[in-house]
């Protein structure tokens, strides 16, 4: 009986070429992202051999943006948001307009209209989440004051690009100079659309976000495991699809709300764990889809052109957010991890590309240079991460201008001259005022015990003067920090914050000005647990080591002992 496989072999193909590719480049030390794309462009229609159907694998895109969307409303957290949003909102805004400006300039030196010129700038203003959150985790500063920056810096540009890919349809025929010079139309669609997308959202966060986690919650007492994963994914495509359907809004906007209102179920946790295996599955294939687009040709037939936009991806927009984290009065450490953060671009660069073809703003060419710029940028991200260190230390040496940076006025670089005595002796300095850090202060709080945070968030250590609290802003592995915290009178210092990269240079330091001080440490690994306790760090606290010890007590208190 005959049979039409097409949707067979491409996602055989997709997959297993993704498994192969992905596993080549984590030897390698590169992200798996990068064989994923490099699949697509062997099952491609630029190279020989097999090729994929090309419409089957753009429809199985489409699910994989859905489920990609999905993952990131699923994760997204206003009050991270607000955490950082003096830092973040700004600075990603200035960025990204830097970023297209100067993409659309190259665009318009190359001769393209305005359309394919503002779509081919956007796509290279925004970094990929995927790549960002990984290569945090990789280094545990995922929760650290530069990682809670850096991904409330990306946040913000995940949400501007939600709007341009909101307002890109309806000013299509506009940009692409098709459309007729009618002003009233154009404003009555772009009314239009924002009714559209302002009633989606308001049904969403007036009835969505009560409907859905109820929904969850009853799926959840069946006690199936399948019903309630059928459930998480059910709701991230019905939703999307929903809304495309209903509202004409896109199918990523779609998405990113179901996981938003997902987020508020208290089982959001194990949604995003129970969706997590086919979100990646489809997340690769989405991956495949974009990599099938990329004429490899173009490295060759111009690699000037090419060599423009990684200059873009990789310096431009890496300047423009180390000066503005600068001009924010950061640590130079905080500029260069931004920076670093930022010289890529992903997912939502490869949306707005297949969007800006599919409307014919964006030459096929557009669609080849972006693709190769992301290549190179994710494959040399790393390499860029580890420059962050030795960078740093350079200009400290060689540059006058970035001592004085570092050095200059800072008003929460240093105690209050109103700051109470007993602040400055006997008392406890506390670096980090994250999840540990704030239950550690609520406890010496409660016991009237003294102690002075510092913190690199100046946003942080802003709120916490305003509520009273001593704190000092500045990276603990600077000596200056320790001092303005008075570390030579102080009792203990209480390293509660995750990075635990600078924590000996830290320590030195305290012992350096203060020889008797008590040092209290918290790792998440057992083998920098271990590498520190040789090396005489103080008292370590290993996460799971106590994790385990307060349930064996709690376990113990409630059993009792065994009868004789």
């Amino acid at each position: 009986m005959p049979h039409s496989v097409s949707l067979i072999s491409t996602i055989a193909a997709g997959l297993g070429l993704a498994l192969i590719f992905g596993f080549i480049a984590a030897r390698l030390r590169l992200p798996a992202l990068v064989g994923y794309l490099l699949a697509g462009v062997v099952i491609g229609p630029f190279t020989p051999g097999f090729v994929a159907d090309a419409e089957i694998a753009s429809q199985l895109a489409e699910i994989g943006v859905m489920l990609l969307m999905f993952g990131v409303g699923l994760h997204f957290s206003l009050d991270d948001l607000l955490a950082v949003r003096k830092i973040a909102v700004p600075g990603a805004v200035v960025q990204m307009t830097v970023a297209t400006a100067l993409g659309m300039g190259l665009a318009h030196w190359w001769g393209w209209n305005l359309g394919g010129a503002l779509v081919f700038g956007l796509s290279l203003s925004c970094a990929s989440t995927v790549v960002l959150l990984r290569a945090l985790e990789s280094r545990n500063i995922l929760d650290s004051a530069n990682g809670r920056i850096a991904v409330g810096w990306l946040v913000v540009e995940d949400l501007a690009m939600v709007l341009v890919l909101v307002m890109l349809p309806p000013l299509g025929g506009w940009l692409s100079g098709k459309a007729g010079s009618d002003v009233n139309a154009l404003w009555k669609t772009l009314g239009v659309t924002l009714l559209q997308v302002g009633g989606f959202v308001a049904l969403m966060l007036v009835v969505g976000r009560r409907f859905f986690p109820w929904v969850l919650w009853q799926v959840q007492r069946t006690g199936s495991r399948e019903l309630f994963t059928l459930c998480v994914v059910a709701a991230a495509v019905s939703i999307a699809y929903g809304s495309t359907m209903l509202f004409g809004v896109s199918f990523a906007l779609g998405a990113f709300f179901a996981g938003m209102v997902m987020r508020e179920s208290e089982f959001s946790h194990r949604a995003a764990e129970e969706s997590l295996p086919l979100r990646d599955a489809f997340a690769v294939l989405f991956f495949v889809s974009v990599g099938m687009l990329f004429d490899p040709w173009v490295i060759i037939e111009r690699p000037l052109q090419v060599l423009a936009v990684v200059g873009i991806i990789v310096v431009g927009k890496s300047l423009a957010a180390g000066m503005l984290v600068m001009a924010f009065r950061y640590p130079l450490n905080t500029a260069l991890t931004v920076s670093a953060s930022l010289a890529q671009i992903g997912e939502f660069s490869f949306i707005l590309v297949g969007l800006g073809a599919f409307l014919g703003l964006l030459p096929p060419e557009g669609q080849s240079l972006v693709l190769a710029g992301a290549l190179i940028s994710i494959a040399t991200n790393e390499l860029v991460f580890k420059a962050v260190s030795p960078l740093q230390k350079w200009l400290l040496a060689k540059s006058p201008l970035a001592r004085k940076l570092e050095a200059r006025d800072d008003p929460t670089a240093e105690l209050p001259a109103t700051t109470e005595a007993k602040y400055l002796a006997k008392h406890v300095v506390l670096v980090g005022y994250g999840r540990v850090g704030r239950r550690i202060a609520e406890a010496l709080t409660a016991r009237q015990i003294p102690f002075v945070v510092a913190e690199q968030n100046r946003e942080m250590v802003e709120r916490l003067r305003a509520q009273g609290i001593p704190a000092v802003s500045g990276d603990a592995a600077e000596p200056d920090v320790l001092i303005q915290a008075h570390i030579a009178h102080a009792r203990m210092l209480v390293i509660a914050t995750p990075d635990t990269l600078d924590v000996r240079q830290m320590i030195a330091s305290a012992r350096a000005l203060n020889p008797t001080i008590e040092t209290v440490v918290r790792t998440h690994s057992e083998a920098e647990a271990k590498l520190l306790a040789t090396e005489n760090a103080g008292h370590i606290f290993l996460g799971e080591h106590e994790l385990a010890l307060s349930m064996t007590r709690h376990v113990l208190e409630r059993v009792g002992p065994e009868p004789a």
